[in-house]
């Protein structure tokens, strides 16, 4: 079909109307654009706020304790110390009442015998009125006398020897041991036990030391002052040179023969055996004190 000249578009117009789409698509672009923007920002239309509702959140149910076996608690054992036990205390014997002076020889053996501790010391002692005889002998000791008649020991067995060396006599030193057993056995008590033993008998001592007619001193001081007498008898290391004869015999030494009689006893006796009765009589005096 042959088209009129109305029909045909001339090319100006195409042009034109190709620019007037593309305008109109910008168009519709710009107001999509505009259009989405006034609805965001509310300018076009104001839209009624939509109500929320609060979203409510339950409490959280607790879950379900996860079954566990149950353990038992621990037993508590109450444990009580079991007390300490007590140490028996044996009961201490009360002393047997002492016997009246004039019966007291069986009781004095026996005090000896035990403070002895096995040594055969009973058979020197004398039979009758051991405790009247002892305190004479001690009174006569604090005076520096030998009273050997009332000695409560019987006198050594063996005699009294010298020797003779270049026209001179002297003491024989085996004489010394004529004094072993009394020196042994005053240095083997127990200082504890003869103190004890002699604090026990004391009562029976002050009734014979009565006797003798003191009432201004007590057989306790008497003893110490035989003691002291005894304690201040010399130790002789050397040869002891003899002037004399028999029983006669005198101490050439004029110092030694001025001694009282209680100290050239324990001359006689040797240094060794004297410094044994010293320790002895020290041991006791301190009970005493």
């Amino acid at each position: 079909m042959q088209l009129s000249q109305e029909d045909r578009i001339s090319p100006q117009e195409k042009s034109s109307g190709t620019n007037g789409l593309a305008i109109l698509a910008i168009v519709a672009v710009v107001a999509l654009s505009a259009g989405g923007y006034y609805y965001l920002s509310g300018n076009e239309k104001t839209e009624e706020p939509q109500i929320i509702a609060p979203v409510v959140i339950p409490d959280p149910v607790p879950a379900e304790p996860l079954e566990t076996e149950a353990v038992p608690e621990p037993e508590v054992v109450v444990v009580t110390p079991e007390p300490e036990p007590v140490a028996e205390v044996e009961p201490v014997p009360e002393p047997e009442p002492l016997p009246a002076l004039a019966n007291s020889d069986k009781y004095v053996h026996q005090q000896v015998t035990a403070v002895a501790d096995g040594m055969e010391i009973e058979p020197l002692l004398i039979e009758d009125n051991v405790i009247r005889q002892f305190v004479v002998f001690v009174d006569n000791l604090a005076q520096g006398e030998l009273a050997r008649k009332v000695s409560p020991l019987k006198s050594p067995s063996t005699s009294f020897t010298v020797s003779d060396i270049a026209n001179k006599t002297y003491i024989n030193p085996d004489s010394y041991h004529r004094y072993d057993l009394y020196a042994d056995f005053l240095a083997s008590l127990n200082d504890e036990q003869l103190g004890k033993t002699f604090k026990e008998a004391t009562p029976l001592l002050n009734e014979a030391f009565a006797e003798l007619g003191y009432s201004k001193t007590s057989f306790n001081e008497r003893m110490q002052q035989a003691i002291e007498v005894m304690l201040d008898a010399p130790i002789i290391e050397q040869p002891i040179e003899l002037d004399g004869v028999s029983v006669n015999y005198q101490f050439v030494d004029p110092k030694l023969e001025a001694l009282p009689n209680a100290q050239k006893l324990m001359i006689r006796m040797g240094p060794e055996n004297s410094r044994k009765v010293k320790s002895a009589l020290r041991k006791l005096q301190k009970q005493l004190n």
